[in-house]
């Protein structure tokens, strides 16, 4: 099957998807602990297979032992480069892209990879990698991890938005906006539904300047948000990681 897509940058960094690791582990958790054949893709895992590794250990720890991750990447290059770290059946790396190389996942992780797409693309592919029943968590983060945003998508339509912080490094919930998912990123203007959200987290934030440190900041504005009517989700124990997720549209 031939792979669809582009070669893209491939920058990636240990621990950078961490913080989206934890969260399809709570998500996707019970679908994969039902899964007849746990299987998780990673799609553009990058120059480096470090963060499917991560995903695998992450995963098989917290979730199911068996789980299964595919790596695959439309560079042969860096397939080729990611085989010495392969550990079948669990871990294993291939070339493939949006159709996924024929594979059926429960999941799929794609982050980093639509960003250097045109937007107009972002639908398309979306419908592609959600076209046999799997779930796409599909985002955006810096670097290092410590901010980053992601859609989770079923049947090719996005249901919610998270956005996640190391909470220490967070200067103003305005820095979330160079993250946005591809989808997003370009209505971050007066009169869109994602620019209004970003407006009301800020004022929130800058509403409770506290010394009791950021966790503490980060907590009450999550509250203020869902007391001023923004749809908040989950609870305490997913906003004390710095998390907040909203529907999709807001």
């Amino acid at each position: 099957m031939k792979p669809v897509g582009e070669i893209t940058r491939g920058t990636t960094n240990p621990n950078r998807l961490r913080r989206v690791d934890n969260f399809i582990a709570y998500r996707c958790g019970e679908l994969l602990r039902n899964a007849a054949r746990p299987l998780v893709i990673d799609l553009g895992y990058g120059a480096t297979p470090v963060t499917a590794v991560e995903l695998r250990g992450r995963l098989a720890a917290s979730v199911r032992r068996d789980v299964a991750v595919v790596g695959l990447e439309i560079d042969p290059v860096r397939v080729e480069a990611a085989l010495p770290f392969a550990d079948p059946p669990g871990l294993q790396f291939r070339r493939g892209g949006f159709e996924l190389a024929g594979l059926r996942p429960v999941v799929v992780r794609a982050f980093n990879v639509l960003r250097q797409y045109d937007e107009s693309e972002v639908a398309a592919a979306w419908r592609q990698m959600t076209a046999t029943g799997a779930v796409l968590v599909e985002g955006t983060c810096d670097e290092l991890g410590r901010i980053a945003t992601w859609a989770v998508v079923s049947d090719g339509r996005p249901s919610t938005l998270t956005f996640s912080a190391r909470l220490s490094d967070l200067d103003h919930p305005a820095t979330f906006a160079e993250r946005l998912p591809k989808a997003l990123i370009h209505h971050n203007v007066p009169g869109h539904p994602i620019h209004d959200l970003l407006h009301l987290f800020g004022r929130a934030w800058e509403a409770e300047a506290a010394p009791f440190g950021p966790r503490q900041r980060w907590l009450a504005t999550v509250r203020r948000l869902r007391d001023e009517g923004v749809p908040v989700l989950d609870g305490p124990h997913r906003w004390r990681r710095g998390e907040l997720t909203v529907p999709w549209p807001f």
